[in-house]
């Protein structure tokens, strides 16, 4: 699953991409005058790094996610957005939109003037323009449909779309509303953009870091958005540094870590992911699962034979190990157990399968 950056002119996007994958944004693929780069980035795990300190693998392997940077976003509404740059936005399972907060007399806004607020207003108002036109002409046929002949599903599809097109009326962006199970699986062909999770990255000054939090806090977060503040320059600057002097670095600004740590585990989130731990001396791993997978599920993202072939699993919560420290203190505290194939796993679960194909 891609998580799609994007962001207005001298936004900040392609200078965040560059930072959050250690690749420079210029070997693009694409045509036309859509650009798409991608970028695979690990996810920072303290746990497993914890884990691999006692364990003291051959190999770590954490949790990865994949970023994709489009580039194409033209901010004059009088064309409004590239339908190509729109199109590639939809293959996004998230988004993560990057709003400019920083002053820069060097490279001044495109609008004259830096306005976040304004900036998220325009963004989505594209996205609820392209997900109404593809209601609206959905609906149309439709009704041309169900006049020639009664279709109960098709009945059911348009009760649905007309309630979309209510919200987008609305000005209000689908993510923000609770469908129905079955209801989603309805929309999900469709891929709206407004209906997808979003991560608003507010770009902003570097005398602005100590006030982040409180920065971001004025954005108040909606119904699956969440809001992070960081300095894209200084990530790029941090991003560079060997590990001692990245630490003194942290310390002067008066942070605890890369914010852009922060953005990658909130992306992965709010993707509904999770983690759960294979550990021994050959290698310890972060293996990625959705959220509510049950234990088969769960073996099947090692290898499908552990899943086809699934008896049981093995199972500590990583907080319980690391008040023990070894699997054997752990099975003598009745804290490592066995669970089967109805077992929900959940992040952070440390687990060895028990397979036979």
């Amino acid at each position: 699953m891609e998580v799609g950056i994007v962001g207005l002119p001298v936004s900040g996007k392609t200078t965040l991409f560059a930072t959050l994958t250690g690749q420079p944004a210029d070997a693009a693929f694409g045509g036309g005058k859509v650009e798409v780069h991608r970028g695979v980035v690990k996810v920072p795990d303290e746990r497993l790094d914890k884990l691999t300190a006692i364990f003291n693998p051959k190999k770590k392997v954490p949790a990865t996610i994949e970023y994709i940077e489009v580039g194409g976003m033209d901010s004059d509404q009088s064309k409004g957005f590239d339908a190509q740059f729109l199109q590639v936005l939809k293959n996004t399972a998230a988004l993560c939109v990057v709003i400019r907060a920083f002053e820069d007399t060097f490279h001044p806004h495109p609008a004259g003037k830096v306005d976040p607020q304004r900036d998220i207003q325009t963004v989505e108002a594209e996205f609820l323009l392209s997900d109404l036109a593809i209601v609206e002409n959905r609906i149309e046929r439709l009704q041309k449909q169900v006049q020639k002949a009664k279709d109960d599903q098709k009945l059911r599809e348009l009760a649905l779309l007309k309630r979309c097109q209510e919200i987008l009326e609305q000005e209000s962006p689908l993510r923000e509303h609770a469908f129905t199970e079955e209801e989603k699986t309805m929309l999900r062909g469709f891929q709206f953009l407004s209906a997808k999770p979003v991560v608003l990255v507010l770009n902003i000054n570097e005398a602005d870091i100590v006030q982040a939090a409180e920065i971001a806090a004025r954005h108040a977060e909606k119904p699956n958005v969440r809001v992070i503040a960081l300095c894209g320059k200084a990530e790029a600057e941090i991003a560079q540094l060997e590990e001692e002097d990245r630490a003194m670095f942290l310390e002067e600004l008066g942070i605890v870590e890369p914010a852009l740590n922060k953005l990658i585990r909130t992306s992965f989130e709010l993707l509904g992911l999770i983690s759960f731990f294979t550990v021994g001396e050959d290698e310890c791993r972060a293996w990625t699962i959705r959220q509510d997978t049950a234990a088969p599920g769960a073996a099947g993202a090692i290898h499908t034979d552990m899943e086809r072939g699934f008896i049981r699993a093995e199972v500590v919560h990583y907080e319980d190990f690391m008040t023990h420290q070894t699997l054997a203190k752990c099975r003598d505290h009745g804290v490592l157990r066995l669970e089967g194939k109805n077992y929900i796993v959940k992040d952070g679960d440390i687990m060895n399968i028990r397979f036979n194909v």
